[in-house]
């Protein structure tokens, strides 16, 4: 189980990570459209990302419960 400490910075990190992908994502699509591998690959990616922040999230609401602190994913 993590704490609530390193739920924070994962979701830090996971908010940062994605929207940098979000800006790349959108540049490759823009360039190659979203039919090409690159541009293909980059949508899938954020389908996963998009993902695991909702199963982070799920997580921390169980390993989190009686803390009055914000879920650190959303």
């Amino acid at each position: 189980m993590l704490t609530i400490d390193e739920h924070i910075e994962l979701g830090d990190e996971l908010k940062k990570t994605t929207a940098r992908m979000r800006q790349l994502c959108g540049l490759v699509v823009s360039v190659y459209g979203p039919q090409s591998l690159p541009g293909f690959g980059f949508m899938r990616t954020m389908e996963t990302l998009d993902r695991l922040r909702a199963e982070m999230e799920a997580q921390a609401a169980r390993d989190l419960q009686g803390y009055a602190a914000k879920n650190p994913y959303l």
